[in-house]
């Protein structure tokens, strides 16, 4: 009997194997395909069992809403409501690796489950020529998390996919390594025009406030808003110690800058590339014989911030 790395299905995401994508997602089924920030879990977006399909794969919580990738701003529109500074947010970073949560328009084609019953929609226009591909071939608006099992480790290339998801997923696209490694930023805009950061990502708080010309707000919300806002999450399985300066005996040590460890994230010190490498990095420390892993400390500063708000909560 094959095991599970063997039973998803892995294809070059060449025509061949984008025809073959947009033929299962047009019938309701699921595909796991790269976007420039991680792998994502691809449905139909406006089909409740489709989403559904999504939620059994990953196992993920019901009240954790979904992002819905859509090709360009004009398909933005006919699902949510965008104000000046939406689309001021997304002529400057779209397509690329920006989350809205904008208010649902009424009559949005999207399934309940997408927005996991709130008023607001999480809309993203990737860059990754795949996934921009699929978009315009389907028709469809795809919602597409990060394509592991719910609270694991982010996949960023296709063989991560395959081993958190096993046949759950019965087509995976291989389009190499996802470039950022990072999953989007996700910004809500509220009324009166109030802005909040939801998950820190590629593009940095600086970058909006330049757009916006204001500093965020500190709304806080006690729902769950958008992916990755669980407290734990992006876990490698293993106890994980931050701001380590050496590695004991039992851990696997993921270093950065001087800090060599067992591979690191940038012996440069460069934060991109750190991001980039990161949660390669936490699947070779979870795929070690040593029992936990340590992560040298990351500057706190740019993407800095991301990346040290997914160790955060790996290590939660």
């Amino acid at each position: 009997m094959a095991d599970k790395h063997e039973a998803a299905q892995i294809r070059a995401a060449d025509p061949a194997g984008i025809a073959a994508a947009v033929q299962l997602l047009q019938a309701g089924g699921l595909v796991a395909l790269p976007t420039e920030t991680v792998y994502g879990l691809a449905a139909r977006a406006d089909r409740a069992v489709s989403v559904a399909a999504i939620y059994r794969a990953k196992g993920r919580p019901d009240f954790n809403p979904l992002i819905v990738h859509v090709p360009s701003v004009e398909v933005a529109r006919d699902l949510a409501e965008l104000d000046d500074r939406a689309e001021a947010l997304a002529a400057a970073f779209w397509p690329g690796a920006l989350t809205l949560v904008l208010p649902l328009r009424p009559d949005a084609a999207i399934a309940p489950a997408v927005t996991a019953g709130l008023p607001t929609i999480a809309l993203r226009c990737p860059a990754h020529p795949v996934m921009r591909g699929v978009l315009a071939a389907s028709g469809l608006p795809l919602a597409a998390p990060s394509a592991n099992r719910s609270g694991g480790v982010s996949p960023t290339r296709a063989e991560h996919v395959a081993a958190s998801l096993g046949d759950a997923v019965p087509l995976i696209l291989d389009g190499g390594a996802c470039a950022a490694g990072l999953e989007s930023t996700i910004v809500a805009l509220r009324e009166g025009g109030a802005w909040q950061v939801l998950r820190p990502g590629p593009i940095t708080e600086a970058e909006i406030s330049a757009i916006l010309g204001r500093g965020p707000d500190a709304v806080t919300s006690a729902a769950i808003e958008a992916p990755g806002q669980l407290a734990s999450h992006y876990a490698p399985g293993k106890p994980v110690r931050l701001n380590a300066n050496g590695a004991e005996l039992d851990e696997f040590l993921i270093g950065f800058g001087p800090i060599a460890g067992d591979l690191s994230l940038s012996a440069a010190g460069d934060l991109a590339e750190a991001a980039a490498g990161l949660y390669a990095a936490l699947h070779a420390g979870a795929a070690s014989s040593r029992l936990r892993i340590a992560v040298a400390p990351i500057p706190d500063q740019g993407i800095g911030a991301a990346i040290n708000d997914r160790l955060r909560r790996a290590a939660a």
